[in-house]
């Protein structure tokens, strides 16, 4: 989701800036926004996989920070509606990072770091909740099988 909200808040900033009769600062940060969400080694939509999540961590920041500057600054004439829609996407941007989870993600069926063998190689809670669940399941159809083998034997 990270990944698909900055293709999306880059490619409106690139709309804002072939809509403004002065481009230059949205569509560099648009540019920015989308090539930064581009290089991810670890992201779903990634064209070029070239940096780590951890990475991509820090270049959030430099992003996010390059296009508050360039709404702001005062050397480039921005017209002040763009400089808002700058400014709030800078601000869901931030959003995004702050809720985001930047921790690589392991290969499937390897266990992560600081698994213990008793839970199975897994230590997060919907996985454990999973796990229960399914022993619930299946002690009860083994049980309801029991109970008609039983009804069904000759001596029972």
């Amino acid at each position: 989701m990270h990944q698909l909200v900055e293709y999306l808040l880059g490619g409106v900033l690139i709309a804002q800036g072939l809509q403004s009769p002065d481009p230059i600062a949205p569509a560099v940060a648009g540019a920015l926004v989308v090539l930064n969400a581009a290089t991810v080694r670890g992201g779903a939509l990634s064209a070029f996989r070239l940096t780590t999540r951890s990475l991509h961590r820090v270049l959030d920041v430099v992003v996010l920070a390059t296009v508050v500057v360039l709404a702001v600054q005062p050397w480039v004439d921005v017209e002040a509606g763009v400089r808002l829609v700058m400014v709030a996407i800078a601000a869901v941007l931030g959003f995004v990072w702050w809720q985001s989870s930047f921790a690589e993600r392991s290969r499937r069926g390897a266990a992560p770091a600081g698994a213990g063998a008793d839970d199975g190689g897994s230590g997060d809670r919907s996985t454990e909740i999973g796990r229960v669940a399914g022993r619930v399941v299946g002690g009860g159809v083994n049980a309801a099988r029991r109970a008609a083998a039983k009804r069904r034997s000759p001596d029972g």
